[in-house]
């Protein structure tokens, strides 16, 4: 498809797993010799992630008058007819075929299909290059990221995903093992496991402790393994034995925690209180005295009173969290939340604000913490670095991207550590 006249260019919105799919549609889109053509990977968790893949469609139409416009992701997925009556729209694909062999190839304009009748997870994306080249998208980046799990059984009264993503489904693990086998050989220092809902990874009639066992067992040069964005709800005994076990295994763990107050938990329909999420963390800690923990917020969750939001803030110094990722919020149409009583916007926002500064304030004790420390960084750019735990690391000096490399903790600037390397 295309005469050659413009690149083929893969604009993602949203999160690391929509990254590593645009990765999947990028290698592909090659394969099958696409050109001229922009794909939007888009995200449908809040309406302004739609409102802003829609700004970013109009946009390039004006800038690439001539080139094959296609919109997938999950928005597309929702919300089809929404895309295909954009007049800047030349394809509008669903989330499941959206890497398949001749996807963007000319045919109906609209192609979205029944998500709840995947099968599986989209292939595995192909990595040969060498992450000597880091530093841009892609193929290049510092650490890799391979999908284990897609969709999601929950039907949390926020959240749109399962809609555009379908149920879970696993990748089989033997996949998985080969996959970063692979990843390893072409010399990637740490690898990521992501999905929508990781830990209900089952495959193979194990859990997400028994995938990572298999990993680090069967890839002994695999440096470091990290784990995406999981569920408080759902970490399994073998994971916490392996967190407590394996070094190579990354010491941060980001929770899917949204708030820290027990009535706004349950009409999230969340499937953990708040002392559940205190108790994990305690075991995790318990079995990993070094371990971090992120996790992600919703401020003015409608019906939220003064009371609950001073719950949440007074949760995240209990919980000694590092870092917070935090989202106000806004109705997303279709979902149960949408239809409750709303807090005011000028609230949502000054709620969001106040968390971030607790957030602020996390971040600054974890890294009070961190002085005098050595540790072991992997250099994303040029004078920055990752530590296990996911301190960010600024250093003078020469080290190679995607290399692991030692590091001494000197001080920080509230946001991220500095150190000198060793």
């Amino acid at each position: 498809m295309g005469d050659g006249a413009g690149p083929l260019d893969v604009v993602t919105f949203g999160c690391r797993l929509n990254a590593y799919e645009s990765d999947a549609i990028r290698a592909q889109a090659a394969a099958d010799g696409v050109t001229d053509a922009v794909v939007f990977n888009t995200c449908a968790v809040t309406a302004e992630a739609v409102r802003q893949a829609r700004q970013a469609i109009r946009k390039a139409r004006r800038e690439r008058p001539d080139a094959r416009l296609v919109v997938t992701g999950c928005a597309a997925q929702i919300d089809p007819d929404a895309f295909a009556a954009m007049p800047e729209v030349d394809l509008v694909l669903g989330n499941a075929g959206k890497a398949a062999p001749g996807a963007l190839s000319v045919g109906a304009r609209v192609r979205v299909g029944d998500i709840f009748a995947a099968a599986a997870p989209l292939p595995a994306s192909p990595r040969s290059a060498s992450p000597s080249n880091a530093g841009g998208k892609g193929e290049g980046r510092a650490r890799a990221y391979v999908e284990v799990q897609n969709g999601c059984d929950h039907r949390c009264t926020f959240c749109i995903i399962p809609f555009g993503r379908g149920n879970s489904r696993s990748i089989p693990a033997e996949n998985v093992v080969a996959q970063v086998r692979r990843l390893v050989r072409a010399g990637y220092a740490e690898v990521v496991l992501t999905g929508v809902d990781l830990t209900s990874w089952s495959a193979d009639g194990g859990a997400l402790g028994d995938l990572v066992g298999r990993i680090l067992d069967e890839v002994p040069e695999l440096p470091r393994l990290r784990l995406s964005s999981i569920d408080a709800a759902e970490i399994d005994a073998e994971l916490l034995r392996r967190l407590g076990a394996e070094p190579r295994l990354a010491p941060y763990l980001h929770l899917s925690l949204q708030s820290g107050d027990d009535l706004i938990l349950k009409r999230m329909k969340r499937r953990h209180s708040s002392a559940d999420a205190l108790a994990l963390i305690a075991a995790v800690r318990q079995a990993r005295a070094d371990t971090a923990f992120g996790a992600d917020f919703i401020a003015g969750f409608p019906t939220e009173t003064d009371a609950a939001f001073e719950n949440t803030l007074a949760f995240v110094e209990r919980a000694g969290l590092a870092w917070l990722h935090v989202f106000p919020y806004s109705p997303r149409p279709g979902t149960p939340a949408a239809r409750m009583p709303q807090v005011a916007r000028d609230v949502v926002k000054d709620r969001a604000a106040r968390l971030r500064a607790a957030g602020d304030a996390a971040l600054g004790r974890h890294l009070d913490r961190q002085l005098g420390r050595r540790v072991e960084g992997l250099v994303e750019q040029a004078g920055r670095a990752r530590a296990a735990d996911f301190t960010e690391i600024a250093f003078e000096g020469q080290a190679t991207v995607g290399a692991l490399a030692g590091f001494q903790i000197t001080g920080h600037d509230g946001r991220r550590a500095i150190a000198r390397p060793l």
